[in-house]
C-alpha cells in the first residue's frame, strides 16, 4: 500500500467523521475503506438511545460497500476524538477498532491475504496493523 493511498484514506476517514451522529458520546468517528478495484467507501458513528442500535463506523463502511456488491477489503482508516463544543473537535489518540468490527473485517478480508488497519490522528501521525495482529484465531465457519 502506497503513501498517496494512505494519506487519502485518512483524509476520507477525517471527513466522514464530520457526519458522525453521536449526540450521547460526543466520540466522533469516521472510517474509510478500499477494495481491490481501488474504490473508497466511508462511514461513520451513528448512536442510538438504545445503546445496542449503535453503529460503528468502520461497520458503516463495510455495509455500504457490500451492499454494492463488495467481498473484500483490502485497507480501512480509523479515525476518532472527542467533540469538544460545536465548533472543536479533538482527536486525543488513537481510535481501534471494536471487536465485533474486527471480527465483521475479518469476514471480508481477501482470501489469500489480510487487511491492513490504519489508526490515526491524522494525516502524518498513525499506526497500521494487520487485521490478523488485532484478531488472531478469528471465528470462521
Amino acid at each position: 500500500m502506497t503513501d498517496n493511498v494512505i494519506n487519502l484514506l485518512i483524509k476520507e476517514a477525517l471527513k466522514a467523521r464530520e457526519m458522525a451522529y453521536a449526540p450521547y458520546s460526543k466520540y466522533l468517528v469516521g472510517a474509510a475503506l478500499v477494495v481491490p478495484s481501488g474504490k473508497i467507501y466511508t462511514g461513520c458513528n451513528v448512536e442510538n438511545a438504545s445503546y445496542g442500535l449503535t453503529n460503528c463506523a468502520e461497520r458503516t463502511a463495510i455495509f455500504k460497500a457490500v451492499s454494492e456488491g463488495q467481498r473484500h477489503i483490502d485497507a480501512i482508516a480509523i479515525v476518532g476524538g472527542p467533540l469538544i463544543d460545536d465548533d472543536n473537535l479533538e482527536t486525543d489518540g488513537y481510535a481501534y477498532p471494536c471487536g465485533a468490527c474486527r471480527q465483521v473485517m475479518a469476514e471480508f478480508r481477501p482470501e489469500s491475504g489480510d487487511i491492513s488497519v490504519i489508526v490515526a490522528k491524522s494525516e502524518t501521525d498513525y499506526k497500521i496493523f494487520r487485521l490478523s495482529e488485532l484478531l488472531p484465531h478469528t471465528f470462521n465457519i
